[in-house]
């Protein structure tokens, strides 16, 4: 499908429309396992943390937000210096149009272009609309965590999906 969606890193004046999206998401799925509704100043300051070394992006549709993506470190230790885990979220009314998927598309070009080789999609289970979409972007299963997040009275399996991005020419 092809989508006219506009997409533009985040800013703090985003955080609203952000913690909209994101808290449907944290109050009727186990997609993700915060179990708390995130305020706009929270997620401002997260939308800030990350675009310190990092990107995230928005996603907009006739000059609204409909989706956001972002990627962030995987994990601290100096090693995985290169390797980043990452997220998309789109919201409840534009689902099914292909905004997640070019979000998330735009957001590996731009994972690569800064050098990053490896990009892990975290996903809990069941979802798989995401993993469709991981495995249409090139991603691939690289394992299961068993019954790693408890939410809504039951445990949660985690996907870790991964993509290798082409190499750079000054790898640390």
């Amino acid at each position: 499908m092809n989508v006219e969606l506009a997409v533009r890193r985040a800013t703090e004046n985003d955080a609203e429309r952000l913690a909209e999206i994101y808290n449907w998401y944290i109050e009727h799925t186990s997609i993700t396992f915060e179990t708390e509704a995130v305020s706009v100043g929270e997620l401002r300051q997260r939308i800030v943390k990350t675009l310190a070394g990092h990107d995230w992006l928005v996603g907009e549709f006739q000059k609204r937000i409909v989706g956001y993506a972002y990627f962030g470190p995987f994990r601290s230790r100096a090693a995985y210096i290169r390797t980043v885990e990452s997220t998309v979220y789109v919201s409840q009314e534009s689902k099914g149009k292909g905004f997640g998927k070019k979000l998330y598309s735009v957001l590996i070009d731009s994972a690569s272009e800064r050098g990053f080789r490896e990009v892990i999609g975290v996903i809990a289970l069941p979802n798989p609309v995401s993993i469709a979409m991981h495995a249409r972007l090139g991603f691939r299963e690289a394992g299961i965590l068993r019954s790693v997040g408890y939410k809504f009275g039951a445990y949660h399996d985690v996907a870790l999906w991964q993509r290798s991005l082409p190499p750079t020419l000054s790898a640390p």
